[in-house]
């Protein structure tokens, strides 16, 4: 027997089933939970880049039973990122992804989160010390905060927005909410 011409063979069913299994042509696969889900989410949540907040971001998330039925774009600054001047192609970009998830999961809200004592801000705006007056912290993000719901609503007017902030140990105050106009757009796949 050629074991040469019979590794040759197994190979190259393997490659062929491979190939048919990624393509999937003619080979039965099993729907996945997020197939069956219909590709739906409920929400797309923006934040910042900062490791400080990554595990909190995920965990304040879960805790509002969205573990998995939601979009992340993480911008720097977050709601600064997508409004900052300096790189104004975030914003462009920001907006274009929203425009994805809405076509692609249906998402029917955008979720600001952003951060205290986030160095974005000293970057952009050069603001020092915020983190040192939470009344002034606040305000200076809700202006970001406001300026890209305002942008959100303009283009999207069915997407509501939540406006938060969330600290280095992962408690989250609410700063308001935009309601869209309720005119829910369905998936497109």
């Amino acid at each position: 027997m050629n074991f040469n011409a019979l590794g040759r063979r197994v190979k190259t069913a393997f490659l062929g089933l491979a190939l048919l299994t990624t393509l999937s042509i003619g080979v039965p696969t099993i729907p996945t939970a997020k197939a069956a889900f219909g590709g739906s989410t409920e929400a797309l949540l923006l934040s910042c880049i900062d490791y400080r907040v990554v595990n909190e971001t995920e965990a304040y998330m879960s805790g509002r039973g969205l573990k998995d039925k939601y979009d992340h774009i993480i911008l720097a600054g977050a709601s600064l990122g997508a409004t900052n001047t300096v790189y104004p192609g975030w914003g462009q970009t920001f907006i274009e992804h929203v425009d994805v998830a809405i076509k692609l999961h249906n998402i029917h809200k955008v979720i600001i989160l952003d951060h205290r004592d986030c160095g974005a801000y000293r970057v952009f705006l050069k603001q020092e010390g915020l983190d040192k007056d939470r009344a002034k912290e606040n305000k200076v993000h809700l202006e970001q905060m406001n300026a890209l719901a305002e942008t959100i609503q303009k283009k999207y007017p069915q997407l509501d927005v939540e406006l938060a902030i969330i600290d280095l140990e992962g408690k989250v105050e609410d700063l308001g909410e935009k309601k869209g106009k309720g005119e829910h757009v369905e998936a497109h796949h």
